[in-house]
């Protein structure tokens, strides 16, 4: 019964967040994962979960990509063209660990998942009256 529940509300929170909101949730959860296969190295599972976390963080920013990539994708060019460049910094941080595994290499990761994902959690300012007229 508390998995019923559990899944409910589940439902209800993707109904009712905004993309802003998923995404950071996202994140963060992707941020969780990398850190625990980080802490958790050298035990019996670890290179296990270092497999699922790499995997779910590649698979968080290629959809990021296919988002931005997108005709009506309505991010300015300019923004565009620097998450395509984090995008291509994570891809390459990702195979670098799968190719040459160690620990530290996770932090930078677990970094930039969680910095996008607090930036995503906090309300755009509205622009001042009469800015940009």
């Amino acid at each position: 019964m508390p998995s019923h529940v559990a899944d409910a509300y589940a439902t209800v929170e993707k109904i009712t967040v905004s993309g802003r909101q998923l995404e950071a949730s996202a994140l963060f959860r992707v941020a969780r994962a990398l850190q625990q296969a980080q802490a958790q190295w050298a035990t019996p599972g670890g290179p296990a979960r270092l497999d699922e976390a790499l995997k779910l963080n590649q698979k968080l920013w290629t959809f990021f990509q296919a988002e931005i990539s997108a005709p009506d994708c309505p991010l300015p060019a300019e923004l565009k063209l620097g998450l395509c460049q984090l995008i291509e910094f994570v891809d390459r941080r990702t195979f670098d660990v799968l190719l040459a595994p160690a620990p530290d290499k996770l932090t930078i990761l677990i970094n930039i998942n969680r910095n996008i994902a607090a930036g995503l959690s906090t309300s755009p300012k509205a622009a001042p009256v009469g800015a940009g007229a």
